[in-house]
């Protein structure tokens, strides 16, 4: 089975490649194994961004987030990651979030009427 691409949206890549080097590598193992269909090691379904995605969720002695959705044929999308202050996640990641989501939407169905 092909692996899945990876498309990162916006500043998704630059941001997960701010991340410590334990962090960005545990995330880059947990989006390979979504790209072969495994599931990865600590996630959670993110409804309150958009339908199907999900976040994964990077602890080391700090906590990241990687939000993205997995549900089209074509590609993984990475909409955002960030490194997760505070207990709740706040509301400006979660509306990056949505944007960017929003975005891929646009994209695909431009895709769509052009293919």
């Amino acid at each position: 089975m092909p692996l899945k691409p990876v498309v990162w949206v916006g500043s998704s890549l630059e941001d997960l490649r701010s991340f410590p080097d334990v962090a960005r590598q545990r995330a880059g193992h947990n989006l390979h194994l979504v790209q072969l269909g495994l599931e990865p090691a600590d996630w959670k379904p993110m409804a309150s961004v958009g339908a199907g995605v999900v976040e994964l969720r990077i602890r080391t002695d700090r906590a990241h987030r990687v939000f993205y959705v997995a549900r089209f044929a074509e590609a993984i999308y990475v909409l955002h990651a960030f490194e997760k202050k505070t207990r709740k996640t706040v509301r400006q990641d979660l509306e990056i979030g949505r944007a960017r989501l929003r975005e891929v939407l646009r994209m695909r169905q431009g895709r769509r009427r052009n293919g």
